[in-house]
């Protein structure tokens, strides 16, 4: 699961500044977690480009990963269909940019 990118069923609970209606995420919690919520990043064709907020192909459109909007989803309510999987060398920039988000070095 972890680096596949499913389409999320909008949420209603989201307020202010976070991520609204249809959108992609990538999944980016370890598999080896067998969690019942997984850890997502949600994904903009339109949002700033910011160093943090890498670039990954889907179905031919550049789309942004927000990992500063990482969020905890319930995937059996929130994913709607798999989209999708990043490459090897996009799920290394989205490391790249959580570690710096998060300040992990």
């Amino acid at each position: 699961m972890r680096g596949d990118i499913f389409r999320l069923r909008g949420s209603k609970a989201a307020k202010g500044h976070e991520q609204k209606g249809r959108r992609l995420a990538v999944v980016v919690q370890a598999d080896h977690f067998p969690l019942s919520t997984v850890l997502a990043a949600p994904t903009s064709t339109s949002c700033l480009p910011l160093s943090f907020r890498p670039v990954i192909d889907v179905n031919g459109t550049p789309t942004r990963v927000m990992v500063d909007q990482l969020a905890v989803v319930d995937p059996e309510v929130r994913f709607a269909d798999k989209a999708g999987r990043v490459t090897l060398a996009e799920m290394q920039a989205i490391e790249t940019a959580m570690r710096d988000i998060l300040d992990l070095g």
